[in-house]
């Protein structure tokens, strides 16, 4: 038998801004049930390092008032990525804007709130003019990223931390 899951409704009140500091536990909650069981999370001082070092390009899901989902992006030079689990302390000066991580809370899946977050992080890259998003596609979602337009660098290596299935992949902003 083939069980379809049921999309979830919208919470009645769902805006997208840029994370305050009394969001960063619930975040880091988020991220840890989101990878916890794929050895991926990276732990709140990482997220929050990362939100510190480009705070603009940073949002969180705001449903009914509380965190149900984020999205972290930092100018990070094009073809590399940051270490998973370290600190984020430098800033670059660069024309890429890397789509670091992007989690929606299991029970808001299935109403399109990722695709919002998504759309707020391309609008946000053409504003601040950066010319490429790139990301790191893990667990085998590289396919997920391939229908929304980024295209897989099997010649750029991730760090080993990514796991084994990690693919580099990067799109114009523009698009």
């Amino acid at each position: 038998m083939v069980r379809y899951r049921t999309p979830a409704c919208a919470p009645a009140d769902v805006r997208i801004r840029h994370i305050a500091a009394h969001d960063w536990g619930a975040i880091a909650a988020l991220e840890d049930r989101a990878y916890a069981d794929r050895a991926l999370a990276e732990g709140r001082a990482a997220l929050e390092s990362r939100g510190r070092a480009s705070p603009g390009t940073c949002f969180v899901l705001d449903a009914d008032g509380a965190p149900g989902g984020y999205l972290l992006a930092l100018p990070y030079p094009a073809f590399r990525c940051p270490e998973l689990r370290g600190a984020e302390e430098a800033r670059h000066a660069t024309d890429n804007l890397h789509l670091h991580d992007i989690v929606v809370a299991e029970h808001l899946r299935g109403a399109g709130l990722a695709g919002r977050l998504l759309a707020r992080l391309t609008a946000t890259a053409r504003a601040r003019r950066f010319r490429r998003i790139s990301l790191v596609a893990v667990a085998g979602t590289a396919a997920f990223w391939t229908r929304r337009g980024y295209r897989p660098h099997y010649e750029v290596a991730p760090p080993a931390g990514y796991g084994p299935w990690a693919v580099y992949m990067s799109r114009e902003a523009g698009r």
